[in-house]
């Protein structure tokens, strides 16, 4: 016969938002447990930023978020604030960094391991009583008569039936899935008619036509800042080039504005105006190639001016100085699609946030229902932004759950 036990809050998902949500119902001496379909928790809490888990950026504001409803993400960073977040991890001693080998600002690293982190949310969630199961299967959800949820849960050595007054779905997105991601939190959505807005990935590398990908072969694995402007959003940072396309962190930025019918445009001298260099380079003989090659990759300058003959600066006709400036300025390749979940670190769109509370994160329609975290449609910025989004809204929702 299968277990039956009864809980004040059941989480579904055991990453970022899951386990702070719990922290926080723990606290409050809330019965809680949280279960997890994957063999062990947070994981991609482990494998974030380069596995030192960029775990926060000091300036958060609702601009650094996509959303269907802007405004939604206001109500969670102002009640919890990357300072909150910043005095647990000093409460357990974990030293941490501010990135300074980049253009942007504000990110915050682990010094040693991301798993920093993850034992710093298990110790808390300890400390507040909290149940842990991984390796879990949830199926068979279903309201109870007088308020609250049943639902069956599964592994490897048992069978429970569980009720619980409150659920949290902190399942995530699509993104990465051989690290367990699946569309859990939206068919449970669906299931309660709430409605579910189109996903697809953010944060990714892009892939750019077959034509274009043979011709930039030769400039796989070089980087460079840039500057790359798609749909009224600009960012710079580095950019990467790889045997399909384009990536980095200007890339992956801009990956999560770009879509099939919006243009993207490339600054690849951010630094400079080109035109204002080519006055002052026709003062010697030297070949453009040469000067150009000075302040960026020679492999990519060659690429460039394949087509020009390769010349000293001042034998240009006015006609090839201002092709030759667009290239290196406004370059528009061509993009044909993404790298997919496969590699995405976010997904965009999700649980429509019109349908549940910016204060408590409970579904308006269903008493009891919660969405926290990645698979509602708030998605972040490269930088930690993500994180304090899944710290907010777990913190948020583990005042009332």
């Amino acid at each position: 016969m299968p277990k039956r036990l009864e809980f004040d809050v059941v989480i579904i998902g055991a990453g970022a938002a899951g386990l702070m949500c719990a922290i926080e119902a723990g606290k409050r001496g809330r019965r809680t447990l949280v279960i997890d379909h994957a063999n062990k928790i947070g994981k991609k809490i482990l494998m974030s930023g380069g596995g030192r888990c960029n775990f926060t950026n000091l300036d958060v504001s609702a601009t650094n978020y996509l959303s269907n409803n802007p405004h939604f993400c206001k109500s969670a960073f102002a009640r919890y604030s990357p300072f909150h977040f910043l005095e647990l991890v000093d409460k357990h001693n974990i030293p941490y960094r501010e990135k300074t080998d980049s253009i942007a600002t504000g990110q915050l690293f682990c010094e040693q391991k991301s798993a920093d982190i993850l034992n710093m949310l298990k110790a808390e969630c300890s400390s507040a009583g909290v149940t842990i199961q991984s390796h879990t299967h949830c199926s068979n959800i279903r309201k109870r008569d007088g308020g609250g949820f049943k639902l069956s849960l599964e592994n490897a050595s048992s069978l429970q039936q569980i009720q619980t007054h409150s659920l949290v779905i902190a399942s995530g997105g699509l993104s990465i899935p051989r690290m367990g991601a699946s569309n859990f939190g939206y068919q449970l959505a669906a299931q309660f008619n709430i409605p579910v807005l189109n996903t697809r990935p953010g944060l990714v590398g892009l892939h750019l036509n077959e034509s274009l990908q043979g011709s930039l072969a030769s400039l796989s694995g070089l980087s460079l800042d840039v500057s790359v402007s798609c749909d009224g959003m600009t960012f710079s940072e580095a950019m990467l080039f790889t045997h399909k396309g384009i990536s980095g962190p200007a890339i992956l930025q801009i990956s999560s504005y770009w879509q099939a019918e919006k243009p993207l445009e490339i600054n690849l001298l951010p630094n400079y105006e080109l035109s204002l260099l080519w006055e002052k380079w026709r003062l010697d003989n030297a070949l453009l190639a040469t000067h150009l090659s000075k302040i960026m990759p020679r492999r990519l300058v060659e690429l460039w001016l394949q087509e020009f003959d390769n010349l000293p600066t001042r034998q240009y006709s006015k006609l090839q100085q201002s092709a030759i400036i667009n290239k290196f300025h406004h370059w528009q390749p061509k993009v044909s699609n993404t790298d997919g979940y496969k590699t995405a670190e976010v997904t965009l769109g999700g649980v429509d946030t019109n349908a549940i509370s910016s204060k408590t994160f409970a579904a308006n329609s269903v008493a009891g229902l919660y969405f926290i975290g990645e698979v509602l449609d708030v998605t972040g910025w490269l930088g930690g932004y993500n994180f304090q989004w899944a710290w907010a809204s777990g913190w948020c929702c583990g005042q009332v759950v």
